[in-house]
């Protein structure tokens, strides 16, 4: 029963915290703009425009809701909902803290812990490709639907190399297991210090699957209006919107996970904290770390302008599939070499 309990108050802690960092990214993403450019940023609604995120929440709730004449009007509540939802199930597998100790009993700061939670990851990813081609197909509207093949062609595509990069990375740790990846990493160096061309290819990869810029070329207004959605507005518009803040806090939780040793950290056994109070520290490593990718991001799409079509595919297929390929290949020769593969 206390296991179900705490179980229960930590979906509840990783869906309101996942919320709350998506919310405010959008805060944050104006004030980096801002100070890039010169400018002040968000700075009325709120001590330093603090409450923006909430302004827009309500501005969103409170437009008016239009479904256009022609379209499929399930498919087209329904699309939107498809991505929110794929967005927020991904933190299920991830480790956000080490273990904490309540009333004798250990439970670990992950909600489950599968042994296969990579290819989990992977086929909840490949279901939000679902999400913007309904939307963009139940719209009823051309560019709508140009813009979806356009996104789910580039999700598509990045989503071989992401996978193809991850092998290398399952080959050395041996374990599909996001929880056992880290722990491994709780001595020595982080993975990226032994396969840095696996995490560079992934984080090439997120900024693709997550439609950041240079790679935001499903809503590339100048050609399709809106893209995707177009014809949306209104809280399922937010929804999409949103799901895109979710989808780059979770990629940046993945790859902390994966390649930067998760929520340990050097030393942190000669502290000489307590259980619990150890976890709480690793948690708030953890999270430092991801809100720096979260900043790269958003450095990334104020830095670098908008890349043609024709190069985001070429990138894709010419150059980040076969560098994964490469790197596989070389991952396995190494271990051979080194024993560890027979």
């Amino acid at each position: 029963m206390t296991i179900l309990i705490f179980k229960i108050i930590l979906v509840l802690a990783v869906f309101g915290i996942t919320m709350l960092v998506a919310m405010y990214s959008t805060w944050a993403e104006r004030k980096v703009s801002a100070v890039m450019q010169d400018r002040v940023g968000p700075n009325r609604a709120g001590p330093l425009g603090l409450l923006q995120p909430v302004a827009d929440g309500i501005k969103m709730f409170t437009k008016e809701e239009l479904i256009p004449e022609g379209s499929n009007r399930w498919l087209f509540i329904l699309g939107p909902g498809i991505a929110m939802l794929t967005a927020l199930l991904t933190g299920a597998v991830i480790p956000w803290g080490g273990d904490v100790s309540i009333g004798g009993e250990v439970f670990a700061l992950q909600i489950t812990d599968i042994n296969i939670g990579i290819l989990y990851l992977f086929g909840v990813v490949s279901v939000g490709v679902y999400g913007i081609m309904i939307g963009g197909w139940a719209s009823n509207n051309k560019y709508s639907l140009l813009g979806a093949l356009r996104a789910s062609s580039q999700m598509i595509s990045y989503e071989v190399a992401m996978g193809l990069s991850i092998i290398s990375l399952v080959m050395m740790t041996g374990s599909l297991s996001l929880r056992e990846i880290v722990a491994q990493q709780d001595s020595g160096f982080a993975n990226v210090a032994y396969q840095p061309i696996a995490f560079l290819i992934f984080l090439i990869c997120a900024f693709a699957e997550t439609n950041r810029a240079p790679f935001d070329l499903p809503e590339c207004e100048t050609e399709l209006i809106g893209g995707y959605h177009t014809e949306y507005s209104s809280m399922k518009l937010g929804l999409f919107l949103f799901a895109e803040y979710i989808n780059m806090f979770i990629s940046s939780a993945i790859m902390v996970s994966l390649f930067w040793g998760g929520y340990n950290f050097p030393f942190q056994h000669e502290l000489g904290l307590s259980a619990n109070a150890l976890a709480s520290v690793q948690t708030v490593v953890f999270f430092g770390k991801v809100f720096f990718f979260i900043f790269f991001f958003m450095w990334v799409r104020w830095t670098l302008p908008r890349f043609r079509y024709d190069q985001l595919m070429n990138l894709g297929w010419k150059v980040l599939l076969p560098l994964s390929l490469l790197n596989i290949f070389v991952t396995g020769v190494v271990m051979y070499l080194n024993g560890s593969l027979k």
